[in-house]
Order: C-alpha cells, then structure tokens, then sequence
C-alpha cells in the first residue's frame, strides 16, 4: 500500500476524522481556558514521512514537539508539532500572560494540551473504527524538526512510510496558534483503520 493508492474515498473519510477530532480539541480547549476559540477547517492528507522535516521548514527549524505513543489494536505514534513563535502563543493564551520564553510552566502547560489535542483526534478514531486504541503520557522537546522526527524513526525503525497530517489552525484574540498533527501508525494498523472504516 502506498500513498498512490489511497483513494479520494480514504482521503474524504480520514478528513472527516481529522475535522470532528479537531473539533473535540478546540471545544476541549475553550472549555479549560474559559474564552472563546475560533478554529479554521483543518487540512487533512496522507504524505510520506521523508517530506514532514520540509514541510515544518526544513530539518534546521527549531520546533517544540509533543510525543505520545499509541496502543491496544494499534501500534504507533503520534506527534503535535509547532513552531517556536505558535508555542509561546499557545502559551500565553494558557497561561493568561505575556511571556517570549518557554519555561517550566509554559513546558507543562503544552504537554498539557498536546495531550488534549491527541487524545481528541485518538478518540475519534477509535469510536469510528471501534478499534480500542490507548496513548501514553505525553514527552516534550525543543529541538531542530529533523531531531525531533528522528525520534519515532528511532523508535519504530520508522514504522511507515506514510502519515497522516492534519494542520490545526486556532486563535484566541491576537493569539494565533499553528500547529501540526501527525498519525504515525505501523502498517499493519494503517491498514487495520482503513479495513474498519470500510474504506479497504
């Protein structure tokens, strides 16, 4: 299985997915700040994993990046990348202050929603699929985009070729957030979602 032969039907099916699970996210935020978050339609595709560094700017770019592995029926990854201007916003916006540096607090408060938004995106896809599908404890790090991805490449013996993206744009206010989402899944999970989606 490639990225040439997931159809326009996968693609619609993993948007709509990416769409509710950003959803749940946004409502999840805006119901732990108490304000009002406003979110653009997300951009959802399947794209190979070689090109995610030139996509977050090239391998140099210093990113903030939130892991969190995934398991029960499928097995992978799962990681919400931003970029270092959209992290200190996000934070601000959390913490309620004006701050141009990613301290202890602002670390804990974006493992905080980089859990939130994961779990969003996870849960939809499981009460989709009726796959049961668990996430770890999310680990954070500041680091160059090709550091950061090496991770999973390390951990999985890069696992897929394929991921799935799903940009996520908000904002709250002049705070404006954008982040990156990616599904790391092996194959054989990839092909387990896409089987129980009726869409293989």
């Amino acid at each position: 299985m490639d990225v040439d032969n997931l159809n326009c039907v996968m693609i619609d099916v993993l948007k709509e997915i990416g769409n509710i699970g950003s959803g749940n996210a946004v409502t999840a935020l805006a119901s732990m700040l108490a304000k009002r978050i406003d979110m653009k339609v997300p951009k959802v595709r399947i794209m190979e994993f070689n090109d995610v560094a030139e996509m977050l700017g090239g391998e140099e770019k210093l990113v903030v990046g939130i892991y969190l592995n995934l398991g029960s029926d499928i097995e992978g990854n799962i990681m919400f990348i931003l970029d270092l201007n959209s992290a200190l916003n996000l934070t601000n916006m959390l913490l309620s202050r004006e701050d141009n540096e990613l301290d202890d607090i602002a670390m804990s408060a974006l493992s905080e929603v980089g859990n939130i938004l994961a779990s969003s995106y996870v849960n939809s896809l499981s009460s989709l699929t009726d796959l049961k599908i668990t996430v770890s404890v999310p680990s954070l790090a500041v680091d160059m985009a090709g550091a950061i991805l090496s991770v999973p490449a390390i951990q999985f013996g890069l696992i897929a070729d394929q991921v799935l993206f799903i940009e996520t744009i908000f904002e709250e206010g002049e705070n404006f957030v954008h982040g990156n989402l990616f599904l790391l899944p092996d194959m054989d999970s990839f092909e387990k979602i896409l089987s129980s989606l009726g869409v293989l």
